[in-house]
């Protein structure tokens, strides 16, 4: 059986310095990205392979030989007509309107990942399970999406991050057993900083790392919770909400290794 899934390319430093997200569709072996969205959108616009190609600035035989592997792995995605009284032409299929609609919906995901406040923490992978990495860090055992093809793996160093919306806070007291919860990521700390809005608090919680680990509560939670600076709390997080980039280290690990 075909499977598919999303990805992130690793994050990197944009002109403004913020973190970038390619999104990609995988089936069978083949990735599905940004460049062939566009040519099934052309295909569609122009009513041909051979203008979209030309809109693209591609060749016809690349665009067709790319339809080709494409349409091995996902299926058929561009009806072509031959002759008849308007000439022919070619149209998408359902499949592929389906297949640009997934692909929708994960750039729309990744693009409200990318504008969310992250925390960021260092570690290094101890075991994986499928595409799960249970990572150490300075905050506690960690797991999370490794993210890559094929991710992280045992051994390597990682950079773990969540989004302060995906991060619950919880009274040290009456923190649920990791058993009741499918958030068993646990980091307990002191909050550093809260800052207060009309609807929402973020707040900043010391969990034994560099920068502070960020959270983004209700001002109903974190007035059930008395947050204020100094308050204990513990964090917890879903490791579906986590992710594991490999980092640059292991490469000039490797590199020096071999000199």
């Amino acid at each position: 059986m075909d499977r598919e899934h999303g990805t992130a390319s690793t994050p990197s430093e944009g002109d403004e310095g913020t973190a970038t997200f390619e999104a990609s569709l995988t089936a069978d072996g083949v990735t599905f990205d940004g460049r062939d969205a566009a040519l099934l959108r052309t295909v569609a616009a122009t009513g041909s392979v051979s203008g979209a190609a030309s809109e693209l600035g591609r060749s016809r035989a690349r665009a067709l030989s790319r339809l080709e592997t494409l349409e091995a792995a996902f299926g058929d995605l561009v009806e072509r007509r031959r002759g008849g009284a308007d000439g022919g032409g070619s149209e998408l299929t359902p499949t592929a309107r389906a297949l640009l609609a997934r692909f929708d919906r994960l750039t729309a995901a990744l693009a409200g990942t990318a504008g969310a406040t992250e925390s960021v923490l260092a570690g290094r992978v101890v075991d994986r399970d499928g595409e799960l990495a249970v990572v150490d860090t300075d905050a506690g055992t960690l797991r999370a999406l490794a993210v890559g093809d094929p991710g992280p793996n045992s051994g390597e160093r990682v950079q773990v991050s969540v989004r302060a919306d995906a991060v619950t806070l919880h009274d040290p007291a009456e923190t649920p057993s990791p058993d009741a919860t499918s958030a068993r990521n646990r980091c307990t700390g002191v909050a550093t900083g809260v800052d207060r809005g009309d609807a929402v608090v973020e707040v900043r919680v010391d969990v034994g790392v560099n920068d502070p680990l960020t959270a983004l509560v209700t001002v109903d939670s974190a007035e059930r919770l008395g947050l204020r600076e100094g308050s204990e709390v513990v964090a917890s997080f879903k490791a579906t909400a986590t992710r594991a980039v490999g980092t640059a280290a292991d490469a000039d690990d490797s590199s020096e290794a071999g000199q």
